[in-house]
């Protein structure tokens, strides 16, 4: 990592520091739900950016994530912060159990087996005998936490709202560490190779069955996650929360924000919050056909994506000041 690099990401985080402190409580809550999403959109991009692999159903591990919390918190009394790591692992299992048999299934194949799981997945959340856990079609209302109260002895008095975007700050950072640590290793290498040649990766001595199985699970535990800091922020799970078209939006988050890209996560979890809203406030007749124009515009502009365009503007920017003609003082006889 260069100086500009890192000087780059401790302004950011600076700026993400000072955030909750110059906008209002909804303001907040929405970049919170920011930071929730580029999770989510960080373990589909390790999945298809990175390793190859379509899917239309990680709404379904989101799900799960946010029904694990809830019935964590909710009827077992185990603190917020516990239920995070809890639902990343059992997704982590979920995810690689479901990679296992879709090992046969290869592009559009794939994608339409996990577009099965996506539908299915909240009508089993309906079932009458998981209505127990699950709450049924009325879901499950969770109590927000407050913040700590060493925090109040520190004079560092922040509500509700404010405490939750900086724990969730914290995770996400923590998360993108993570995800960028093993993007760069032997595993995140072998993901590459299997989504750029998978013949010649076998070929290698790479495990493509396990380390696909792997992949699987590591972005079904970043979207569980996602799904456990959703339910703590929202404050309430229900099984048409998690339809089919949040799945959907989530692959468009990668597509707009970049794929195989770890800051493309962040770009497109600002786009599905944010331009949807503007969308709506452009148009409250037909706000669909104005997100539809986005979509269009972005995809025609920018078809590597928010982060292909930013370096791409980077990389020429850098270029011509690089390669600026000096002045050349000529004199006068």
């Amino acid at each position: 990592m260069n100086k500009r690099t890192l000087i780059g990401i401790v302004l950011v985080l600076l700026l993400a520091c000072a955030l909750p402190f110059a906008v209002s409580e909804y303001r907040n809550f929405q970049f919170t739900l920011v930071l929730i999403y580029s999770i989510a959109l960080l373990g589909l991009n390790i999945l298809t950016g990175f390793n190859g692999q379509i899917s239309l159903g990680h709404g379904a591990f989101y799900a799960i994530g946010a029904y694990c919390a809830a019935i964590l918190m909710e009827q077992a009394g185990l603190p917020y912060w516990a239920t995070i790591p809890l639902a990343g692992a059992l997704c982590l299992g979920a995810g690689f159990l479901f990679g296992l048999p879709a090992l046969r299934l290869e592009g559009l194949y794939l994608a339409l087996a996990t577009f099965a799981l996506g539908v299915s997945l909240p009508q089993l959340l309906k079932y009458h005998r998981l209505e127990e856990w699950t709450g049924g079609v009325q879901g499950i209302v969770i109590t927000k936490p407050d913040a700590p109260e060493f925090l109040s002895g520190l004079n560092l008095a922040l509500n509700q709202d404010q405490w939750l975007y900086f724990f969730t700050l914290a995770v996400a950072v923590l998360m993108f560490l993570l995800a960028r640590n093993l993007l760069r290793g032997r595993i995140g290498r072998a993901m590459m190779a299997i989504r750029d040649n998978p013949i010649a990766a076998e070929a290698m001595g790479i495990n493509i069955s396990l380390v696909k199985s792997l992949t699987f699970g590591i972005s079904a535990m970043f979207t569980g996650i996602a799904g456990a800091l959703s339910a703590i922020a929202v404050q309430f799970v229900a099984p048409d929360s998690f339809n089919i078209f949040l799945s959907i939006t989530f692959l468009i988050g990668i597509v707009i924000g970049g794929l195989a890209s770890i800051p493309g996560a962040l770009y497109g979890a600002l786009f599905i919050q944010f331009v949807p809203n503007i969308a709506d406030e452009i148009s409250k007749a037909a706000p669909w056909a104005i997100f539809g124009l986005f979509l269009l515009g972005f995809t025609y502009l920018m078809p590597t994506g928010i982060a292909g365009a930013i370096r791409l503007g980077w990389v020429r920017l850098t270029r011509k000041a690089h390669h600026k003609p000096s002045r050349v003082t000529t004199i006068l006889p």
